[in-house]
């Protein structure tokens, strides 16, 4: 017999996702059809301390059990009851970033997040040694660089991981991690579904001169794949997850992945030749390839599907905070002049008002860089908007012009490719807030990237639905499917959204935009030059 969502929660079927994003932690219920069935939320933000982008272990902690409490807050409001048991319990989070542990479980230095561009030497050598591009945000970059830096803690390491990781280990007592999530750590062999051990060998020959006690092999967490089981919630954990006590132990986790391999299961992108884009605070596209690249790109970062498919990824740190912050110069002009202020509504109207501007921004440029980002070879964040007197300054073009800069380096990467590794694709689907105007984020993108872009309404749901939905799947996938079979056939069912196609005008528009971007990028590099005087 088929339960309804209260009889769901109440026998401990329904399942549990949760995750970590740059901004906020939101957890999703879901019943024994994957459907969302309660959330909740907390908003957080990071700090900047000593130069480094961090979040400390009390909005860690207080994070998650605010969240978790605003989740059961959700329950009781709609059915009358409480959580007590769950089916399975998902992890994500913000991958790669730096969390390094002495033997006694202690936190070394602060968490390094993904955000932090302070590894550029690590990364370069570490992409010579290995032929491979290690970008700057990995966790191996991190490490390495805290080793160049001759910070004294790395002596005192015993295991360093992810974000996810260090929460799932604290919920389970298990130090494991997803393929994924691993996979922006250190590269995963996708023939092996572990670590390569070619460069696990060269960085222990690299840093043997240290005199360290420890072997690389031996600090990082086991990998993981999808369905397989990654531990119980121990009654520590579930004291750390529900200080009220309802929830009980023993629930079986999955393997806790990253923010990337969750968007790919939120939005059915995990088999061969279909991709995703999400686009929020910061974005990144993963291509889901069916062999490897020609040759390592700096702009490329290879990492790994759940299952442990190879991606080809292009991650970009900035995107819709600018956007934001000129959306909320409008909120403050309504506030000024006495209008009252909708946000849904002063965001669909400069959306939509948008597409209405010249294809090419009418010669306008922004620069959308609240922090670093790598592929522009821009150490620090400098927002910034470069228009000539001839160019056609109005309001739907400064718009347009945000709106591209959201997804400019996003193409860049991109590029590379469609036009020159000739990658074939037969579905690319967007999720993130920049696609919550409907049709306007998601044409834009198609532009960039000239490619037809679909958008499910379920991608709205984001990555806590994702690792909820990869928790079902190690949970419920009685039928041994793969994991592409199962999102197809049990989750998905046929569904595959909305899909827009760019003009030809359109792609032209973009491409114009983007030479002046490429032109202009001196400017912006000279901005943080002089910034820094």
């Amino acid at each position: 017999m088929k339960l309804n969502a209260k009889e769901t929660i109440e026998a401990g079927k329904a399942i549990l996702g949760i995750e970590f994003g740059s901004t906020r932690i939101k957890a999703v219920l879901v019943d024994q059809d994957n459907r969302p069935i309660a959330q909740g939320s907390h908003e957080w933000e990071n700090r900047l301390i000593d130069g480094l982008w961090t979040y400390t272990l009390d909005d860690i902690w207080t994070g998650l059990q605010d969240c978790y409490a605003n989740l059961r807050e959700d329950v009781l409001n709609r059915y009358a009851t409480d959580i007590y048991e769950l089916a399975a319990i998902g992890i994500s989070a913000m991958m790669h970033g730096y969390m390094a542990f002495n033997k006694a479980g202690e936190l070394l230095v602060p968490f390094r997040t993904w955000r932090n561009t302070n590894t550029g030497k690590a990364a370069a050598e570490l992409s010579e040694l290995f032929v491979y591009n290690i970008p700057l945000r990995w966790s191996i970059s991190h490490l390495y660089q805290c080793i160049l830096d001759e910070e004294k803690h790395v002596a005192d390491i015993d295991f360093f991981t992810t974000l996810a990781g260090y929460i799932h280990w604290k919920l389970t007592g298990e130090k494991v991690l997803g393929i994924g999530d691993a996979s922006g750590m250190l590269p995963v062999d996708p023939e092996t579904k572990t670590y390569y051990s070619s460069m696990v060998e060269k960085f222990n020959k690299l840093v043997a001169p240290k005199g360290y006690s420890w072997k690389l092999e031996d600090i990082l967490p086991n990998v993981l794949v999808a369905g397989e089981n990654a531990g119980v919630l121990t009654a520590e954990g579930a004291k750390a997850l529900d200080p009220s006590g309802h929830l009980k132990a023993g629930v079986p986790l999955c393997p806790p992945e990253g923010d990337a391999g969750t968007g790919m299961a939120a939005t059915n992108a995990v088999k061969q030749r279909t991709g995703n884009v999400s686009a929020g605070t910061s974005s990144f596209s993963m291509i889901v390839l069916e062999k490897d690249l020609s040759k390592p790109y700096e702009m490329i970062d290879m990492v790994a599907t759940p299952d442990g498919s190879l991606v080809a990824m292009v991650h970009c740190n900035n995107c819709t905070s600018d956007l934001n912050a000129w959306v909320n110069i409008f909120k403050e002009y309504n506030q000024l002049m006495g209008i009252p202020v909708d946000m849904n509504e002063i965001y669909g109207k400069l959306y939509n008002h948008a597409l209405t501007g010249d294809k090419d921004c009418g010669g306008l440029v922004s620069y959308n860089f609240f922090s670093g980002e790598p592929i522009a070879e821009c150490e620090e964040g400098r927002p910034m908007l470069v228009r000539s007197v001839s160019d056609n300054f109005n309001l739907a073009n400064l718009m347009r012009a945000h709106l591209h800069a959201s997804v400019a380096i996003l193409k860049m990467g991109n590029d590379i490719l469609f036009n020159d590794e000739k990658i074939k694709v037969d579905r690319i689907t967007g999720h993130g807030g920049l696609f919550k105007t409907a049709g306007v984020g998601q044409r834009i993108l198609a532009a960039a990237i000239n490619s037809p872009i679909s958008v499910m309404e379920t991608a709205g749901e984001g990555g806590a639905w994702g690792v909820a939905l990869l928790a079902s799947y190690m949970a419920n996938n009685h039928d041994s499917l793969t994991l592409p079979e199962y999102l197809d056939k049990v989750v998905f069912a046929g569904e595959t959204g909305v899909e827009i196609a760019p003009t030809e005008e359109e792609v032209e528009g973009f491409n114009a935009y983007i030479k002046n971007y490429t032109d202009c990028l001196p400017i912006e590099k000279k901005a943080v030059e002089c910034k820094k005087q």
